[in-house]
């Protein structure tokens, strides 16, 4: 049986098809997504959805939905479905859905009376086209194909109304059109492997409305524009092959192009190979002009050539987040090392380097890499370092990053650092009372909601840690002086961290601000456990490991506020407000988690296997869930741990894999 597979009763049921969501991506940043009864539920989501750099940093719905309709005997048969004002949902074409499955591309099977009709889905790499495929399996008479595009040409942050600037104006391709509506953005080529006659019949469809921004509290309605239909016979048998994109194809090779495409996608047949496809979306690769060409070696990806110069960058999360530093080297060594792609790794690191360097140099910033200037983030990219020297060797380590590892710790050391300051004690401090400068990112009447400031302890624990690392690699190198000078400010932090964070109930305080102290139970002390070097005893690592077990934990993570705590929220739901509110007190987080676990097997070794498999299965049953085949943002704190906020989440993934990694280095 298909792992990613849907019967009949569960895809005509729309309470419980239209929470679950499908999500492509062509490694370029555009991207595919719907439901899997092809019924949008938010504005972001789209057939054709791509950046439009010409027009500002966002993504665009180009081509909202495609609505295929089997015409027999005169008698029509729309396969669409859209919802509409007042809950109501026209054609509902999901009433003749017969299955679904997911595993290597989304396939859906249409019934209608005598006509079985499959439709075949995927998103061509690094390449802005969607490729759909049409199959008649059966039909006992004639049948002609009918398809009505849905255009939007809008921002994902925006909705598009009724208007008389748009341009109803097209041109004919080879087996298709191409239109634009607005200035500035680019072409759609709308393309058929077969030929078709289109019938100009514009109008627009009125009312559409996104239930997912209803939920979130912000408008939800538009209006689509339809340009007209393409009409086509279709034999038994026989398979036709739709294209949208923003430039031409030849159509004589949609047939081999879509069955070339299929041929790169890996199967999706259980959890890991699941996260390892959702690992491959986060991907996002922009061309340099300065480049030299290269062969791409992934067997994941067609055998083209690219530019070996070219950025490569992790995106923090679909449909909404961009390339964030933070998110990028947490996510990176789980993305990347825990799967065997040491050199997107690199690839990855090399980019960030830059950008890393153009900060701490004060020049302006060629990459678009998000927030580098927040004061872990550096910090942060040590550790990323630091996972592929486990993985790879110190010395190979040292060779690509021992530099950069230096001029980091001296960056910080030398207060350099616009955002952070490294006080006599021998731990960094941080004001974060006006702006949030942590994780903890969440703000609400432009205040921070968790106003951490002074000294965070993930952000000294990641100093400590640091500190710990660089002074290894330089000992290994013989250089006594610079290993002792950082031996010692480590053993000043050391001192400082234990006197400053532990308190008389065995955990960490969150931060300390002079006389101020959160004595709030928050996850950000598990990292104090998990990292390899860490300030603590093994006591004070296992008393801290308690509490978060005892006040934390939950089936999706660490939560990031304990229940016990003032201020507990953990329904991550309501209005923008509301759900700032909630972000950070109580929502449980499985990149958090992913520490957790580290922590247990470094404190407890084999014996924790067991537990940590059970665990596990909380994230598995995620992966039919919401979005087929990866992990939500984050989820509700209490029971049953619903996933909310953003459908696919890069740090939950990575964090995910690598504790999946540890778990087969700790069996074996």
């Amino acid at each position: 049986m298909s792992y990613l597979r849907f019967e009949k009763a569960l895809m005509t049921n729309l309470q419980d098809s239209l929470p679950k969501e499908l999500l492509r991506t062509n490694r370029s940043g555009a991207y595919s997504c719907s439901t899997i009864v092809d019924c949008n539920i938010r504005k972001y989501h789209g057939l054709l959805v791509v950046p439009v750099p010409e027009l500002d940093d966002e993504n665009h719905v180009l081509l909202s939905s495609l609505d295929c309709t089997v015409v027999q005997h005169g008698a029509e048969f729309n396969l669409g479905l859209h919802k509409y004002q007042g809950n109501n949902y026209s054609p509902k074409g999901h009433k003749y859905i017969r299955e679904f499955d997911c595993d290597k591309i989304p396939t859906t099977i249409y019934r209608v009376g005598g006509v079985i009709l499959k439709k075949e889905f995927l998103f061509q790499n690094y390449e802005d086209r969607i490729l759909i495929r049409y199959t008649l399996e059966d039909a006992h008479s004639a049948t002609t194909l009918r398809f009505r595009p849905f255009l939007a040409f809008r921002s994902v942050r925006q909705f598009t109304h009724e208007n008389s600037v748009a341009s109803r104006e097209y041109h004919l391709v080879d087996n298709g059109i191409k239109t634009c509506m607005y200035a500035g953005y680019p072409d759609l080529y709308m393309q058929f492997s077969k030929k078709n006659e289109f019938i100009f019949q514009p109008d627009w469809y009125r009312g559409v409305e996104y239930p997912k921004e209803q939920e979130r509290g912000y408008a939800s309605n538009e209006d689509l524009y339809v340009p007209g239909y393409f009409e086509m016979p279709i034999k038994k048998g026989e398979s036709i092959v739709f294209a949208a994109s923003t430039s031409e194809i030849k159509t004589s090779r949609l047939k081999k192009l879509f069955d070339e495409e299929v041929s790169y996608r890996p199967p999706r047949d259980n959890f890991f190979h699941c996260l390892v496809n959702a690992a491959h979306q986060f991907h996002v690769r922009v061309k340099r002009e300065d480049g030299e060409k290269e062969v791409w070696s992934s067997t994941q990806a067609p055998t083209k050539e690219y530019y070996s110069n070219d950025d490569r960058y992790l995106l923090a999360g679909y449909p909404w987040f961009k390339c964030r530093a933070r998110d990028t080297f947490i996510a990176l060594p789980g993305l990347t090392l825990s799967i065997a792609e040491d050199e997107y790794f690199e690839l990855v690191m090399r980019t960030a380097e830059r950008g890393l360097r153009e900060f701490m140099e004060e020049k302006p910033s060629t990459t678009k890499i998000y927030e580098i200037e927040k004061p872990d983030v550096p910090l942060w990219a040590v550790w990323a370092i630091q996972q592929y020297a486990k993985k790879l060797g110190k010395q190979r380590c040292k060779e690509k990053y021992g530099k950069l590892l230096r001029d980091i710790v001296t960056f910080i050391e030398e207060n350099k650092h616009p955002n952070m300051t490294l006080d006599d004690n021998g731990l960094v401090r941080i004001d974060g009372r006006d702006v949030a400068m942590t994780w903890m990112n969440s703000t609400a009447n432009g205040r921070p909601v968790v106003p951490r400031t002074g000294y965070c302890v993930e952000i000294n624990a990641l100093w400590y840690n640091a500190l710990r690392f660089v002074a290894s690699l330089a000992r290994d190198d013989e250089n006594e002086k610079d290993a002792e000078h950082l031996e010692a400010l480590a053993e000043k932090c050391k001192e400082s961290f234990v006197d400053t964070f532990l308190n008389e109930y065995g955990y960490l305080l969150d931060y300390v601000d002079g006389n101020t102290m959160d004595w709030s139970v928050r996850p950000n002390m598990i990292f104090a456990v998990a990292l390899d070097y860490s300030p603590l005893t093994q006591q004070q690592m296992k008393s801290v490991l308690d509490v978060c077990t005892r006040e934390l934990l939950t089936p999706k993570g660490l939560r990031s506020l304990s229940p016990k705590s003032g201020g507990y929220n953990p329904i991550y739901v309501g209005p923008q407000t509301q759900r700032d509110y909630a972000y950070h007190q109580g929502t449980a987080w499985p990149w958090l988690g992913g520490f957790y676990m580290e922590a247990c097997l470094k404190l407890y070794k084999r014996t924790r296997l067991s537990f940590i498999e059970r665990q596990m299965v909380g994230y598995e049953d995620e992966m039919a869930y919401h979005c087929l085949g990866t992990i939500s943002e984050l989820f509700d704190g209490n029971p049953p741990f619903h996933g909310r906020g953003a459908m696919s989440f890069a740090m939950n993934v990575a964090e995910i894999l690598r504790t999946l990694e540890l778990l087969e280095r700790y069996k074996y």
